[in-house]
Order: structure tokens, then C-alpha cells, then sequence
């Protein structure tokens, strides 16, 4: 069972509320879970800025309560049929993180080891070119993540249909402070169409979301089912 809700709220409610960046629309979020301040992240969410308001979205596993933060007139709540996801073809809208780990090096160009053989990484940067971006989603439908027990590759279990139109946004930049640390993410909008190829595994990804930075808004799949 899955539920998918919508927050509208004003940006003069959010200032009250100490709402200020994609962090502290985190930390609000959780409020949707009294009963469960400590438990593991569990639903995704994106944030829409608008003009002198924000749109939120959350899709979870476990049923949200309203919270006091948003006005019962911005309140929305739907649970998402299994019917919903057996659909072949979906128009979809996604705002992820695309972003690529850089192998750290020696000093002369090989590639550093961990003592468990795997390679040792750097930092994540953000993937800003459109055929970069493009790629990274194509990739995204055959392997959406590696197993991190196993190494293996998870499939996405969709293709995007390279046919169809693809909107693919400008990189924009999502300021937040952490404990007193500055930082960002790179946020990007994708719309397009999606074809699933696996229903089993394009399910997991629809719940589990896509790309990094989840709990800061980032991977959720808006969908729409689409007639053949």
C-alpha cells in the first residue's frame, strides 16, 4: 500500500514555521509521523517553489497525517491503487539529483583500492550538460542502483522513450544549512515518457525513488498512465 500527498502551503506560513530551505522542509515532513520521530526514512518527497508559496509532494509507504503546518485547504491525500503501477506506458515528471562520483587516483593515475577491493571514491559533482544528463536517465531505466550487499546491479525496470519528446530543465541550484555547515544540491527536472519493461523492479523504483539527495526532495516519480 502506498499513499501520495500534497502539501500547499504559503511562503509567509513557511517563514512562521522556520521553513527556509529543502533541510528544514525535511525535518517537517517528519511530522507527519508523530508516533515515530526515530524511525528510518521510509517515503520520498519533492518540493515545488511557486510564486509566494510551495508545493510538496510525498509518496509513503505508511499514512501521513496532516500537519499543523499546512492548511486543511492545502491538504491532499490519495492511496495509490496496485492497478495504478500495472500500467505499460506512463508520461512521468521527475526532479532528481544527477550527479557522478569521482575515483580517487594515485600519484600516477591509478585507481586506489580499499582493503575489501573496492575502489576508493571521492566526491559526488553534478552532472550539468544535457547530454549528460539524458544519458544518466537511460541508465537510470537499466540499473537504478547497485546492491550494496551484493554488488549487483538493481534494474531500473523502464526505458524512456527516446522517440518522444524529453524536457530536460537547467541545473539548478538547492541551498540548505546542516548543523551549521552551507551546502547544495544540484536539482534537475526531467518530463518525458517511460515504457516499463519490468513491472516487478520498476515498482521497487517508484517507491524507493531515483538518483541521490532523497531526503532533500530529490527522486520522486510523478506519473501519469498513458493509453498504447
Amino acid at each position: 500500500m502506498s499513499w501520495l500527498a500534497r502539501f500547499e502551503v504559503d511562503a509567509q506560513t513557511a517563514r512562521t514555521h522556520d521553513i527556509f530551505d529543502n533541510y528544514a522542509w525535511h525535518k517537517r515532513l517528519w511530522e507527519c509521523y508523530p508516533d515515530a520521530p526515530d524511525a528510518k526514512r521510509d517515503f520520498l518527497t519533492r518540493i515545488d517553489p511557486l510564486e509566494g508559496a510551495f508545493r510538496i509532494w510525498m509518496l509513503a509507504g505508511r499514512k501521513p497525517q496532516h500537519p499543523v503546518w499546512c492548511p486543511p485547504e492545502g491538504f491532499a491525500l490519495k492511496e495509490i491503487a496496485p492497478s495504478f503501477l500495472s500500467h505499460r506506458f506512463y508520461a512521468f515528471d521527475l526532479k532528481a539529483n544527477p550527479v557522478k562520483t569521482i575515483v580517487q587516483r594515485g600519484p600516477n593515475g591509478e585507481t586506489l583500492i580499499h582493503p575489501n577491493a573496492k575502489r576508493k571514491h571521492g566526491k559526488r559533482v553534478p552532472l550539468v550538460k544535457h547530454d549528460e544528463l539524458r544519458a544518466w536517465l537511460i541508465r537510470k531505466g537499466e540499473v537504478r542502483c547497485r546492491d550494496k550487499d551484493t554488488g549487483l546491479n538493481i534494474p531500473g525496470g523502464f526505458r524512456i522513450l527516446e522517440e518522444m519528446p524529453l524536457e530536460i530543465s537547467p541545473m539548478v541550484e538547492s541551498h540548505f544549512r546542516k548543523k551549521g555547515q552551507y551546502g547544495y544540491h544540484g536539482g534537475v527536472q526531467f518530463r518525458g515518457t517511460l515504457e516499463v519493461t519490468d513491472p516487478e523492479n520498476f515498482i521497487k523504483t517508484y517507491q524507493s525513488g531515483i538518483g541521490s539527495a532523497k531526503g532533500f526532495g530529490f527522486g520522486l516519480l510523478l506519473l501519469a498512465p498513458l493509453n498504447p
